[in-house]
């Protein structure tokens, strides 16, 4: 029979343990495989897309507004010296993301400037000296991520993209040290099992925040903390993981669906706050702030873990606000089956660029459409705008008949979907909530 305390803090467990086994094993595809227009790159290079993201990027909720470059850092090999080229003007961020999850430094438009600099990157508790003129940013983690984004309004810019990401270079100051990597734990059939193995195997190898301790050693009588497999369990805590994995994928859905701990405004999800669960680490760029701080405990772990699983790798709201909607006016699903306008009234009040990107549900991937247009914002060529400035946006899977509603068409899938409005370096209005996003009006009865 089910034990039900252990059945709960395996629930807890996993809520706990999604983002790291979620992270890790993107961070491994990005290694290994490389995702859409991201090929595969060793250990501490980058791996630089050469377009736009589209739907062959299966990347939850991947953007359309730049090109990326990712790389994935490994810093058994001690210290790595990276170099960022003046990008005269233009918008870029390079975003640290340690093996939680947590945004630990940012370089670029907002944190640094866009001048030519270099940067020092250093594993935990790292005691050396610095090569002069460079700024040290240490990593929480061995293993972290550097996800940059660059902005690209089209395909014309593509060549101007390129040069910048080639001169953007990584060099390990030891060059004959060889990245350790991330080790894999014993093969299961059972979702559950693999993925407690991948939490035992892993939170040991990359410690989380100190505050989070107590946490981890709760989840000793599941074996999460011992030496041995997970695999070897016994049947009454086998029983009891495989029923919080369960259990625990139904909260995080609740939680992606519902709005978790964020405010709806005109059915539009604020998530201005998801990522700031963040509370130790606070390298340059960041904002040690507590507006961007989440300070409830509960609440912290699980909007880390929706996060994750619904926008992994996305920015906190001072670099780029992200909201987002499933409903229309009338608090219905939106889908294909329907036409739906978005009038912005006035447009949102940005440092850089805004724009609204279209993905499928459950999914959250883009979507193949006629016009190869996946998002509409300020830089979409041949967009139009009403007299007074505000622009009406289309929104509907069947190509629109007018000749505006088509300038401005968004392409929907054929199915249920879920738009997401981006705004990088958004003003105030936006963060303290005077800006107001008007909800999605179906055009039809």
């Amino acid at each position: 029979m089910p034990d039900p305390d252990l059945t709960e803090l395996a629930t807890q467990a996993y809520v706990y343990g999604f983002p790291l086994v979620f992270n890790l094993n993107q961070v491994q595809r990005y290694v290994h495989e490389g995702v859409g227009a991201n090929p595969a790159a060793p250990f501490n290079t980058f791996s630089h897309a050469r377009t736009m993201a589209g739907p062959a990027d299966t990347f939850v909720t991947i953007n359309n507004d730049t090109v990326y470059s990712m790389a994935q850092m490994d810093l058994s090999v001690g210290p790595v010296l990276l170099h960022v080229p003046d990008t005269a003007g233009r918008y870029y961020v390079l975003q640290f993301v340690d093996a939680w999850t947590d945004n630990f430094a940012y370089v670029g438009h907002r944190a640094t400037g866009t001048a030519a600099g270099d940067f020092l990157l250093v594993p935990p508790r790292w005691s050396g000296r610095a090569p002069d003129d460079t700024t040290v940013i240490e990593f929480p983690t061995r293993v972290a991520s550097i996800v940059g984004r660059w902005a690209c309004a089209g395909a014309d810019e593509l060549p101007i993209v390129t040069t910048l990401q080639d001169a953007t270079t990584l060099t390990p100051l030891d060059s004959e040290a060889a990245p350790a990597g991330i080790d894999r734990p014993a093969t299961s059939d059972s979702p559950a099992m693999a993925f407690f193995d991948e939490l035992r195997l892993w939170s040991r190898e990359f410690p989380g925040a100190e505050r989070d301790r107590p946490l981890q050693e709760s989840f000793t009588p599941l074996g999460i903390n011992a030496d041995q497999p997970i695999t070897a369990t016994d049947p009454t805590i086998a029983q009891a993981l495989a029923d919080g994995y369960a259990r625990g994928e139904a909260v995080l859905q609740k939680v992606l669906t519902s709005g978790g701990n964020s405010p709806f405004v005109n059915g539009w999800k604020q998530t201005f706050h998801v990522f700031d669960f963040n509370l130790d680490f606070f390298g340059v760029g960041t904002l040690d702030d507590p507006r961007f701080k989440i300070a409830d405990p509960k609440v912290r772990i699980v909007e880390r873990a929706a996060s994750a699983a619904g926008g992994l790798w996305g920015n906190h709201a001072y670099e780029a606000a992200y909201i987002m909607t499933y409903i229309d006016d009338r608090g219905e699903q939106l889908t294909g089956s329907r036409t739906y306008t978005l009038h912005l009234d006035p447009t949102p009040p940005v440092g850089a660029f805004w724009s609204i990107t279209m993905y499928d549900v459950p999914n959250f991937f883009m979507v193949d459409n006629p016009i190869d247009r996946y998002s509409v914002g300020d830089r979409t060529p041949g967009i139009v705008y009403e007299d007074d400035g505000s622009l009406v946006i289309t929104i509907s899977h069947t190509e629109p008949d007018d000749a505006t509603a088509r300038a401005n068409w968004l392409p929907a899938p054929a199915g249920d979907f879920r738009p997401v409005l981006r705004m990088y370096e958004p003003a105030p209005d936006v963060l303290d909530g005077a800006y107001r996003t008007p909800a999605i009006t179906r055009s039809e009865p």
